[in-house]
Formats: structure tokens, sequence, C-alpha cells
């Protein structure tokens, strides 16, 4: 009979433990990992990502690139492992040192095994076929700053070039707009209503730095991606708890990483709820991964209704005639 080893052995639980002990001990210095921590003058707010495919790192990568290019005193967002910087032309340089970031999915086994109920499940009747299931992997890859690197061709994907401040405002208001959400602004409070599905924050002048007025905008408009006609994140009404306490920490991930995409610096800071996400990362290594994957892809659904609300307007830009202006007399 096969030997299994106990759910949470072995190196993929070793890796939740590893990154979950860093960000613990951040918190407890009162340091939050998933605020952007850059100086701008170093590096531009932005999201990390890979220079070859400009593809975006997400989830707990994002926490783990923006310490590390802080920790490296890096200028750059951009991230390459060591096989693509060679596919770069270039090379990393000799005694530069990487940083692990993780990939987590799910695969179907081809082949079922139902005696043993590997990568499958019984099925109702026993003379019928084994009901696939999904298995969870982790893998480690380890990546290089392109500030480590040498040599490599022009070309790669860039960090974005810094929004002026003049824009920063228009940029946020379109995403908001574009969400769809019933947004509201007035009182003396934000917060979002899951049971009527709305957003209200106060009016802006009523911030005293008013750049947090979006940082608090994008907070609870994350909160509200979890209604069930989104992302369905079930949340929950009640306040408190460490199920309250979970849904904070993905909506104020949420808000770091979409303030990050559009180039803003927030100077606010929520530190009411840093006992009880200290608790909850205690308790479960894996809590700060499912709320940085949730935070992800909460922030990629509103990234994703501005682009397509970018791409109606263009193509009806095209659509209408050109009226020309009349001339000036």
């Amino acid at each position: 009979m096969p030997r299994h080893r106990p759910a949470g052995d072995g190196p993929r639980a070793s890796l939740y433990d590893e990154v979950t002990q860093r960000i613990v001990a951040e918190l407890e210095q009162g340091c939050f990992p998933w605020v952007q921590p850059w100086d701008s003058a170093a590096a531009a707010p932005s999201l990390p990502r890979n220079a070859l495919t400009a593809r975006c790192y997400s989830g707990v990568n994002i926490l783990t690139l923006w310490a590390s290019g802080v920790a490296g005193g890096f200028s750059s967002q951009s991230w390459l492992t060591f096989r693509q910087a060679s596919q770069a032309g270039g090379n990393v340089r000799k005694g530069e040192h990487g940083v692990t970031v993780v990939y987590a999915d799910r695969f179907i086994p081809k082949e079922p095994d139902r005696a043993g109920l590997r990568g499958s499940t019984a099925p109702v009747d026993r003379d019928g076929p084994p009901e696939a299931r999904t298995v969870s992997f982790l893998k480690r890859f380890t990546v290089f700053n392109v500030a480590q690197c040498e040599g490599l061709r022009p070309g790669l994907a860039a960090d974005p070039a810094p929004l002026p401040e003049r824009e920063i405002v228009p940029l946020v208001e379109d995403v908001i707009a574009a969400s769809g959400i019933d947004f509201r602004i007035g009182g003396g409070e934000a917060f979002y209503v899951p049971s009527l599905d709305y957003v209200q924050v106060p009016p802006q002048p009523a911030f005293y730095e008013q750049i947090n007025y979006y940082r608090t905008a994008l907070h609870e408009l994350t909160h509200a991606t979890g209604h069930v006609s989104r992302i369905d994140r079930k949340l929950m009404n009640g306040l408190g708890g460490k199920d309250y306490a979970r849904e904070e920490l993905v909506a104020e991930m949420g808000s770091a990483f979409l303030c990050a995409a559009l180039g803003i610096v927030p100077t606010v800071r929520h530190a009411d709820y840093l006992a009880s996400w200290l608790e909850v990362c205690r308790e479960d290594s894996r809590a700060i991964f499912r709320a940085a994957s949730a935070a992800s892809k909460a922030a990629d659904w509103i990234l994703a209704r501005h682009r397509e609300a970018g791409a109606v307007a263009d193509t009806d830009a095209v659509a209408r005639p050109v009226v020309p202006a009349p001339p000036s007399l």
C-alpha cells in the first residue's frame, strides 16, 4: 500500500510558510507589504512585470517583487528568469541573486486511478468510471531584475512613464465609471453595501490629502467586485471576525494593486485591521496567498472593464463621421 505524505509536508508547504513568515514579520514591524514601498525617484509606481512577455505578475508575487525591488534598490519593475535573460540576448551578471516567485494551477490527471482514488473521486455507481478531479500544484521560479542583467536587447517591456499629476484624476474617474458599479458620493464614511450593491465614499474635499479619495474609492470598488453578479467572493456582511478580516485584506491589497497600475501614490495607511490580519496569517500559511490572488482577480476585473469601455469608445469614434468645425470669423 503506497504511503502518502501528510498534507502540509514537503517543499510546497514550506514555500507557503516561508512567504507567510516573511509577511507576518513585516506586519509585526508595522510595515504593509502591499503598500507601494518605493521612492518614486527610484522606481515609478506600477505592477511588477515580466520584461520579455510584458505580462504583469499577480497575487503574492506582487508583494514579493515589490519588497525585493526596494531591498535591491532597483529602478525598474521588470523581471526575467535566467533563461529569459539569455533569450533577450543578454545574461544575469555573475554573483547576482534572484528572488523566488510562484505559479499555482490545477490539472486533471489523464489516467485516473479509481482504486487508489488518485486523480479521481469515487463514482456513485461502483461499476461506472471514476469521476476525474483536479489536482493543485505549485511551482517555483527564480527571477532577476533587469538591473541585475547586462547585454539585454532593446525593446523589452519598459516601465511605464509616470503619469503627469493632472492626468491622474481623470484616469481614475474613468476607471470608476467604467466599472458599472453604483458609486455614490456623500456622507462621512466609506463603505460597500453587499445587499444593495452600491459603494459610497465621502466627497473628495473631505479628505485631508485628496489623492487618498481615489485609494479609498478603489478599496470599496474591490469589495464590490465580490458581488454574486461579478466575481462572487462569498462576501460576509457581519463586522468583525476572521471572514471580515480576510475580505478587508483582499480590499486593501486590491486597492494597492490598482493604485500601482494607475500610477497613484496614496499617503494613507490602514492600520485598523493590523491585529486581525496578523491573526489570520499566523493561523493559516495560505491565507496571504488566497487574499493576494483574490485581490489580483478583483483588480484585473476592474481594469478589464476600463479597457473594454475604451475599446467601445474607439469603435464609436471610428463609426461616427467627423464633422468639420465651422470656420472662425
